[in-house]
């Protein structure tokens, strides 16, 4: 590791990682203080809720209002959800075709498969990009968020679920009234709505940020009361999954980049920072919805966020944000 690497990782750790990590304790240890049972899980809900419905959207519209998308904005979605489909196949045959998979019930295989392809790429992706690429770099999180993963997920995400999961054939649900009852899809759209018809209103824009700049602490201290810490035994096919979240997007990415453009962009590379994020949360909110392997997903998004910690400073050591 090269003198410049590792002063980089050193403020990368304290920028960003400590507060996470303080943050995530938190969390943890205001769950274990209230006690498993309703009263932590109705707290979970609430902020969750508080988030989707306050945080989150308000930094969307404040986003959406002031970037104009192009071609080189778009390469991220594209080249991350390359990434989350190859993950995906990857888990498909390691967790149905090989030993790994074997004795487990398809609830966990599709909870493990879920959280092995989509990551945490606002949450905890946008700090550690901000980090790498000054302000302004949330725009990579946020878009890949509207244009890769969100449909993803309510499209092939639910059809694993509950096809390769729960195996519920004669449930159908409703994907398009989900996803337009959802309050983030209307704050993004009338962010660019704002945008290209010239209404963006500075003074509203800002005032949308300093609301939206709540959604990552509350949300990270959130992972921490959802990491279930007591139980946080390691098991071979979650680690396993873990190991794919983490590392197999970004080295997929990394090499088809070089391939093709040999020196990467800012958002080529903002592309990698989003596919090594670990396992987004919103597989256990799917786990518990369509009636897979709550518990798997929990280890899962425990495990990937421990051992985000190692691969991280492994992928800036191996020079893919460089």
């Amino acid at each position: 590791m090269s003198a410049d690497t590792g002063s980089q990782l050193a403020g990368l750790m304290v920028q960003v990682m400590l507060p996470l990590s303080l943050l995530v304790a938190a969390g943890g240890w205001w769950a274990a203080r209230m006690g498993e049972g309703r009263d932590a899980d109705s707290l979970r809900a609430q902020l969750n809720r508080l988030v989707l419905y306050v945080f989150y959207p308000a930094i969307l519209f404040a986003v959406a209002a002031v970037t104009p998308i192009s071609l080189d904005l778009l390469t991220v979605p594209l080249l991350v959800g390359i990434g989350t489909l190859f993950n995906g196949a990857l888990l498909y045959l390691l967790l149905w075709k090989t030993r790994l998979g074997a004795g487990l019930h398809d609830t966990t295989r599709a909870a493990l498969m879920l959280g092995g392809m989509f990551g945490n790429t606002f949450n905890v992706g946008a700090p550690v990009l901000e980090f790498f690429f000054g302000d302004g770099a949330m725009r990579y999180a946020i878009f890949n968020d509207m244009f890769m993963t969100m449909p993803v997920v309510w499209t092939l995400g639910v059809w694993i679920a509950t096809r390769l999961g729960s195996h519920a054939d004669g449930e159908r649900p409703d994907v398009l009234r989900t996803v337009l009852m959802m309050p983030p899809i209307w704050a993004f759209a009338l962010g660019l709505g704002a945008q290209y018809t010239g209404l963006a209103y500075p003074p509203l824009v800002e005032a949308a940020r300093f609301v939206g700049q709540a959604a990552i602490p509350v949300i990270v201290f959130v992972l921490g009361m959802t990491i279930p810490w007591r139980r946080l035994v390691p098991r071979t096919e979650v680690i396993a999954a873990s190991a794919v979240k983490l590392l197999v997007a970004p080295l997929l990415v990394w090499a088809l980049v070089l391939l093709v453009s040999g020196a990467p962009s800012e958002a080529q590379r903002a592309s990698l920072v989003e596919c090594a994020t670990p396992t987004f949360m919103t597989s256990l909110l799917l786990a518990e919805r369509f009636r897979i392997d709550a518990a798997a997903s929990a280890l899962l998004i425990g495990w990937s966020t421990l051992l985000f910690w190692l691969s991280l400073p492994l992928l800036m050591a191996l020079g893919l944000f460089g």
